[in-house]
């Protein structure tokens, strides 16, 4: 069986058990470092994956992808919607009104975006009715003046659905008793919950009833909200409808509203990654120094098989085996690890908070209340293949070095 010598003796050394105990202490922290930054790489890379993946889901399955926007009440919404429609890359389309104020129950105010809906579209656009906790879309009928609310407003005013709320307007009105703001009663008609932020902020009211409050003729809406088969488009896809219609419009897209929130994490990702790196350095630093006490113990065994004929790319090759499995191990190891607790990190911290009797995530603070994971293989791929690539490249310098050894200088004193 044919066995290259430098594999073969590579091998052995790497087996073999040293006379110099500190020097396979330096080995198997070498190869620990490797497997814990690998697997704490993996792991930490697909949380950030996971809270990418909910904000993608939830936030941006709640706001519009993009809307097309009349800089005067639009007539016809259902004629928008059918030439915007006609684009392969939109998906749905839904009218929509936005009014900004503030909801008032019992003394307690808080303020609000409400957005008219009609609820039949919205469905095909949003998210909202896989994720209501009481009462339904479809409670939204038009006169009848319902709204939908978030939990967190639902919790801060106590109340639930059958309830009464007070919507402020931000104008007044001028009566001869005086001048007051514009109010609206509305009957709590349900109650969603997507996420903190939204939970706190956000509240859906019908289309008709929202235009009623604008003052405005009956069917007319402030736009129309996209779905996007890509939402990662929407900026091109939104801009190019609105060149392509007739008549004024102007176009608006989630990147000018929550597209800090996909930045931060990117940006968070890339740091994390970074950092984590430093961590398969040292473990590569640590080789170095294995195989640089391992050269100079192994001095008079590089001088005898240089005698015997060896060459200096054979010697060199000997020890770069030898800090290549210490590489190899470690990355395999790390990688097995790491993707075991990535894909089942969401059970452990569940497991975790019901022993300990906390909770890590409150959905009081964030908008989920478990720690999410999504293991994608290219971040594993790319993450062994920099731990094997540095591994490698830290057997370069000592192999060098054992290759320039002499034989007469080594067994001088032997």
């Amino acid at each position: 069986m044919f066995r290259p010598l430098p594999f073969f003796i590579g091998l052995r050394y790497t087996r073999a058990k040293r006379r110099n105990h500190f020097i396979s202490f330096i080995s198997l922290i070498s190869m620990l470092g490797l497997t814990l930054g690998v697997m704490v790489m993996i792991l930490v890379l697909s949380v950030m994956n996971g809270f990418d993946r909910e904000l993608r889901t939830r936030i941006l399955g709640m706001v519009p992808h993009a809307t097309i926007n009349g800089y005067q009440p639009i007539s016809d919404w259902q004629g928008l919607s059918e030439q915007l429609i006609a684009n392969p890359k939109v998906v749905a389309t839904a009218p929509f009104i936005q009014l900004q104020g503030m909801l008032t129950h019992d003394g307690s105010v808080a303020p609000v975006l409400v957005t008219g809906v009609e609820p039949s579209a919205e469905k095909t656009v949003s998210i909202i009715e896989n994720h209501m906790q009481s009462g339904s879309l479809d409670n939204l009928v038009e006169g009848e003046f319902g709204i939908i609310i978030g939990e967190l407003i639902a919790k801060r005013f106590n109340v639930n659905v059958g309830d009464k709320l007070t919507f402020v307007l931000p104008e007044a009105s001028v009566t001869p008793a005086g001048v007051f703001p514009r109010l609206k009663r509305f009957t709590v008609a349900g109650v969603f919950k997507v996420g903190a932020e939204l939970d706190s902020s956000l509240a859906m009211i019908n289309v008709a009833d929202a235009g009623r409050l604008n003052r405005w003729q009956p069917g007319q809406v402030q736009g129309v909200r996209i779905k996007l088969d890509n939402l990662f488009e929407a900026p091109k896809v939104a801009w190019d409808l609105v060149k392509q219609l007739p008549g004024d419009y102007y176009a608006q897209d989630w990147t000018r509203t929550h597209g800090n929130l996909f930045a931060a994490i990117k940006m968070e990702k890339t740091m994390i990654g970074l950092l984590l790196m430093l961590i398969v350095a040292v473990a590569a630093f640590n080789i170095i120094s294995t195989l640089v006490m391992v050269v100079t113990d192994k001095k008079a065994d590089i001088a005898i098989l240089r005698t015997l004929g060896a060459t200096p790319m054979s010697i060199m090759g000997i020890f770069m085996v030898q800090g290549s499995v210490i590489g190899v191990v470690g990355t395999i190891s790390g990688c097995v690890l790491g993707v075991l607790a990535a894909l089942n990190v969401s059970q452990m911290v569940a497991w975790l908070e019901h022993v300990l009797g906390i909770q890590f995530l409150s959905s009081d603070v964030y908008f989920i209340s478990y720690l999410p994971s999504e293991l994608i293989w290219s971040d594993v791929f790319i993450i062994c293949g920099a731990a094997l690539s540095l591994s490698f490249l830290a057997t370069l310098y000592p192999a060098w070095r054992a290759s320039r050894t002499e034989p007469a200088e080594a067994l001088r004193y032997d």
